[in-house]
């Protein structure tokens, strides 16, 4: 990956990423966790959590419910794969 790629990604990534901070917060849950990542309901997300296949970290909080994710992570793995997509 060039070094030209790397800055656009991260770019990207850091616009989705302040978008993501100012409507949301650090860390993303329910619909908009798996709305970000491309699942099309929540129990197709639950299904992907239970056989280890989200392309992210997801983690639990005690005393709270569902998975959580950083919303930096989340706006890594878009650009990532919109520019992934571009390179085809």
């Amino acid at each position: 990956m060039t070094d030209e790629r790397k800055n656009q990604i991260s770019e990207l990534a850091q616009q989705i990423e302040d978008k993501l901070f100012v409507q949301h917060g650090p860390i993303l849950t329910g619909d908009i966790l798996y709305k970000s990542l491309g699942y099309a309901s929540a129990d197709a997300f639950r299904q992907a959590v239970s056989r280890n296949t989200v392309p992210i970290h997801v983690f639990s909080i005690v005393q709270r419910r569902g998975k959580f994710a950083l919303t930096t992570d989340v706006a890594q793995w878009i650009s990532k794969q919109c520019f992934n997509n571009k390179a085809k």
